[in-house]
């Protein structure tokens, strides 16, 4: 085709579009232009209406804005969707129960993060409402005191009654039906006899109640302003204490208290009453220990390692003493500080190892 025939027939189709749509508009002289609209908001029906129009609309046969088939296919997907869900889950928690111990810690002492540090706990606690507070504050006196509290306060000895319910109780360390294969049994005074494999030393309520001057009867010494505070060492799995076994494993921070007591039951053959952790009280500064006055230990000046290790057996108690404070100044604030002593243990303030701190206000 040459070029005048190409142009020849260019020239021919632009004739035809022209005549068709010169036909167009005759047969259509006055037709709109067609219009597409897209996205075009709902009426909006205000109050009652509009809520009963949302739940049900019958001009769309939608329930609460969903057809039915929308409600029966979004229901079957989070019908599998939580089926997975929650099989998953069960699936993680079989694999960690399966690799969990519950009478034993997968790691202890060395290997746990406690450590073999022990820290220390006092008794009796402010109220609950002062939780963050170590401040042991009361008015002593058999009638105007109110170290028994109120009806909406038991009161420190209220508080500290409670804390010993199960040292008070003797069904609690039974023999009768236990199935763990360990027995209770005395340890002779001060708990100074090991109890041997099988066996857990059980707390000797006459010691700890009866012959010192911390008794219940006595109201734990709270009236006539000689409080009792009640000191353990808190619970470690696993771990047994390293007694000192002769003076020279003792460093120079071990208060003389604790070695004379030492070199007495040398002297008088009692070495196995020094098989303990040692615990010694004292004011934190000069002015404090002043304040402070003397301290006896009942039933005695440590918590004797028979009682260790803890394996967290049935019915085990932690072994208790009570630092009876004889004659605290009245009317002034006393900072106190208890220390645990053996070969191993490390003390720190800030991290609160090895010792417990708390202050006494009597008024």
């Amino acid at each position: 085709m040459t070029g005048d025939e190409k142009a020849a027939a260019v020239e021919k189709s632009q004739l035809v579009a022209v005549e068709k749509s010169q036909q167009l508009k005759e047969e259509k002289p006055n037709a709109a232009p067609t219009e597409y609209k897209f996205a075009l908001r709902p009426e909006e029906k205000p109050g009652l209406e509009g809520f009963l129009t949302f739940l049900w609309n019958k001009e769309t046969g939608e329930v609460m804005g969903r057809t039915g088939m929308s409600w029966l296919k979004i229901t079957v997907f989070y019908i599998i969707y939580y089926t997975f869900l929650a099989g998953f889950f069960i699936m993680c928690l079989s694999v960690f129960l399966a690799f969990l111990n519950d009478k034993a810690p997968m790691w202890d002492t060395e290997d746990s993060l406690i450590g073999t540090n022990p820290g220390m706990g006092y008794r009796p606690h402010p109220h609950d409402s002062k939780i963050e507070s170590t401040l042991i504050w009361y008015r002593h006196g058999k009638v105007n005191g109110n170290w028994n509290g109120t009806s909406k306060d038991i009161g420190w000895y209220g508080r500290l009654k409670n804390d010993l319910q199960h040292y008070h109780n003797e069904s609690y360390q039974s023999n009768i039906g236990r199935t763990d294969g360990r027995t209770f049994v005395e340890c002779g005074r001060l708990g100074s006899v090991k109890p041997g494999p099988g066996h857990i030393c059980k707390i000797n309520r006459e010691e700890l109640f009866v012959e010192g001057g911390c008794t219940d009867e006595n109201y734990y010494g709270y009236p006539e302003a000689k409080p009792c505070i009640m000191i353990k060492l808190n619970k470690i799995f696993a771990w047994e204490p390293t007694p000192y076994v002769n003076e020279s494993q003792m460093d120079i921070t071990v208060p003389e208290v604790i070695k004379k007591e030492f070199r007495k039951n040398i002297a008088d053959g009692n070495e196995i009453y020094n098989d303990k952790v040692w615990l010694e009280c004292h004011g934190e500064n000069p002015g404090d220990v002043e304040n402070l006055g003397p301290i006896t230990y009942y039933p005695g000046t440590g918590f004797p390692t028979s009682y260790y290790p803890y394996l967290n057996q049935d019915g085990y108690l932690s072994p208790i003493v009570f630092a009876r404070l004889e004659s605290p100044t009245k009317g002034v604030m006393i900072s106190i500080e208890c220390r645990a002593y053996d070969q191993l243990i490390k003390h720190n303030s800030q991290e609160a190892i090895g010792l417990v701190h708390f202050e006494l206000m009597i008024d």
